[in-house]
């Protein structure tokens, strides 16, 4: 069975930070790439960042490159998105998932957990 709980998200202003936080089921975390996707009104989910099973290799989306980073803690089942220089079109409601393959920009599973809502006011 899936789970997957994301915290951590809130209201910042411009340039700020924020660190999110996914807790996911074992069978869920422990065999897979994991990722973070995100999705702002009217638009459709899209991927952010990846990180490999071991947690040594990472991948971003162009727009979020060099402002967020992606890390896991095994020993935890979890998965952490620390966003910096925030901007208000990263405004979206994040999700975490498995990503189908390293190098994937699509969740592996349907299932997709309450999200955490992040907003960035200008």
């Amino acid at each position: 069975q899936v789970q997957l709980v994301e915290s951590g998200g809130g209201l910042v202003q411009a340039g700020g930070t924020l660190r999110l936080s996914c807790a996911a089921s074992g069978q869920t975390f422990t065999s897979n790439v994991m990722g973070w996707f995100r999705q702002a009104p009217g638009k459709e989910r899209e991927f952010v960042a990846a990180v490999s099973r071991s947690g040594l290799m990472t991948y971003y989306a162009d727009y979020v490159k060099g402002r967020f980073a992606i890390s896991r803690d095994n020993a935890k089942n979890s998965v952490y998105l620390q966003m910096n220089s925030l901007k208000p079109e990263d405004t979206a409601v994040y999700y975490c998932n498995a990503v189908a393959g390293y190098g994937s920009v699509r969740a592996l599973y349907n299932y997709w957990g309450q999200g955490t809502q992040v907003t960035v006011s200008s």
